[in-house]
């Protein structure tokens, strides 16, 4: 729990500092961000590569891997159904948003190009709660549900930001089935977004 209230504690830090101009704009580049993550995931495979568990993990699971991304999309999907019971939204504004699966960035930009500014800061801050709620609750996430439910609730994060805090609460052997979600249901996020924005 100490570790995800310190990802969460330094991300409200870089919001305040960014938003207080004590960061330079050159930082704000893209790039920056991106070389960060191609450390993170240095580090991440470097662990992965020291542990001899991951290469019997991905034996045991093989195929089967492919059914926690498809469960997750299908629980999100299910959740935002009667989610949007409750809101003055149409379901299919509802399942675009819920679509993002935490890839605030994307999904909120291609949200906002179909379906206008308000519906793309709904979907930004819908998915970053999503991956604020994976950071912090993680441990509790295992206990309730079970050690592939952090997996699950990452979404698209899966692979990258919440990467550290599932590894720590769900052992390093699931780091690989994390990362392949990840990046499963990363590349479905265009596709279902506009899938649900034609609508």
């Amino acid at each position: 729990m100490k570790g995800s209230l310190t990802v969460v504690a330094f991300f409200f830090i870089g919001l305040l500092s960014a938003r207080q101009g004590w960061i330079p704009d050159s930082w704000a580049d893209e790039s920056i961000s991106r070389y960060i993550l191609y450390g993170l995931m240095f580090f991440v495979g470097m662990s992965i590569g020291g542990d001899t568990k991951v290469v019997r993990t991905v034996r045991e699971q093989g195929v089967r891997m492919l059914l926690l991304p498809a469960g997750t999309m299908a629980g999100t999907f299910a959740g935002v159904a009667v989610a949007s019971l409750f809101v003055s939204r149409t379901l299919a504004d509802c399942l675009a948003v819920g679509a993002g699966f935490g890839y605030y960035s994307l999904s909120s930009l291609f949200i906002t190009e179909y379906k206008g500014a308000e519906l793309g800061m709904v979907a930004l801050i819908a998915n970053i709660l999503r991956e604020i709620v994976t950071l912090l609750f993680a441990p509790l996430l295992v206990v309730l549900f079970g050690k592939y439910a952090p997996i699950s609730a990452g979404g698209a994060t899966s692979m990258d930001s919440t990467l550290p805090v599932i590894a720590k609460t769900v052992g390093p052997e699931l780091v690989i089935v994390s990362i392949v979600h990840g990046i499963v249901v990363d590349f479905s996020v265009p596709f279902w977004v506009a899938f649900f924005c034609s609508f």
